[in-house]
């Protein structure tokens, strides 16, 4: 069953799909200018850049392909080759390689390639809840595999956020508190919130697109044995007794589990995850716990990814010399990209 979004066979999509190597597992749009937020017009959306991300079975394979379709798209570090960009890809940040502002059909677009085994283990795991938190939210599905594992990664991240937002609401809310809460799960922690991006951008999301929530969300909320859903209200009623929070706390992503593992555990007990989770569900403040160890997932994985990003949006932002870059070795580009993280994490942290 494929994940239940907002599908589009719109040409323009289908046009600028066609400009890539089409070993693509899944492809999808996202952001402002696929979906309106508040205060948004259409015509402004128009003029906003199209965000896609397209996860590829074999990286090195598809990047040599996009490479010879579309190299003007990437910055210096085509000269080191598909293999050291798919290595940049796969073993830093959140494990995305962008290509950014490039013009295709009539719009400005930005790509991001992850692999698909990266993409299920973020889905399932939450190793960085970077692609993950873009799924939490309604996207443009252009395309998608009949992979069994897929289908089952996509749901597994959307139940995964239902569940952490149980754990961080009030016990009586509203379907909105609740959706909203789920599209600030990727945004909490981000820097990014704190240096530039519009603080009001969650709500703005959720209150345009209520339908695509709706759409996403309505079947597992039904479903659920956790919540009284009242639709017909707009009304939740969250189980947060200590045996209720327990079993949804045994139900989060396990990366998720092992950060509020680290939180709570004094260096040196190391007791077992159950043991712990069973001692957060009977904290009163067992939402602050999840929110803490959301946060410090998508800190780490944001600092890094936009580093990253400095390199792969060319020399606007990081100017090098593409003559020296063809004799720079690879062991050198891999401490010359950490050290580059490093030092942005210091500064942003």
């Amino acid at each position: 069953m494929p994940l239940p979004v907002l599908q589009t066979t719109s040409v323009l999509y289908r046009r600028i799909l066609s400009h890539f190597p089409q070993d693509i597992s899944l492809a999808f749009a996202y952001g402002s200018g696929v979906f309106r937020q508040s205060g948004t017009t259409q015509g402004q959306m128009g003029n906003n850049m199209l965000d896609f991300v397209f996860a590829v079975d074999d990286p090195v394979t598809w990047h040599t392909m996009n490479l010879m379709q579309n190299r003007k798209h990437y910055s210096f570090l085509k000269y080191l080759g598909p293999r050291q960009i798919s290595n940049l890809q796969g073993n830093h940040g959140a494990g995305v390689y962008y290509n950014t502002l490039v013009p295709c059909d009539g719009r400005v677009i930005k790509y991001g390639v992850i692999s698909t085994d990266a993409l299920i283990e973020d889905l399932h795991h939450w190793k960085t809840l970077y692609v993950a938190g873009r799924l939490h939210k309604p996207v443009k599905i252009l395309v998608q595999d009949e992979s069994v594992r897929l289908c089952a990664a996509l749901g597994s991240n959307l139940k995964s956020a239902v569940t952490a937002a149980f754990l961080m609401l009030p016990e009586s809310c509203s379907i909105e508190d609740l959706f909203v809460q789920i599209a600030g799960l990727s945004y909490s922690g981000d820097f990014r919130m704190l240096i530039g991006e519009d603080k009001a951008k969650v709500l703005n999301i959720v209150k345009s697109n209520m339908p695509h929530f709706h759409n996403l969300y309505g079947s597992i909320l039904q479903e659920c044995s956790q919540v009284v859903y009242k639709p017909q209200q707009g009304k939740l009623e969250v189980d947060k007794s200590p045996e209720g929070q327990f079993t949804q706390l045994m139900g989060l992503p396990r990366n998720l589990q092992q950060e509020i593992t680290r939180l709570v555990d004094p260096p040196g007990k190391n007791r077992d995850v159950e043991e712990i989770l069973l001692q957060v569900a009977q904290d009163p403040d067992c939402g602050l716990v999840i929110q803490q160890g959301i946060s410090s997932i998508v800190k780490s994985s944001s600092l890094t990814q936009s580093a990253k990003g400095i390199m792969t949006a060319g020399e606007t932002f990081f100017p090098i010399d593409e003559k020296r870059i063809l004799q720079f070795p690879a062991i050198n580009f891999a401490v010359f990209f950490i050290s580059l993280s490093n030092k942005f994490a210091y500064h942003c942290g």
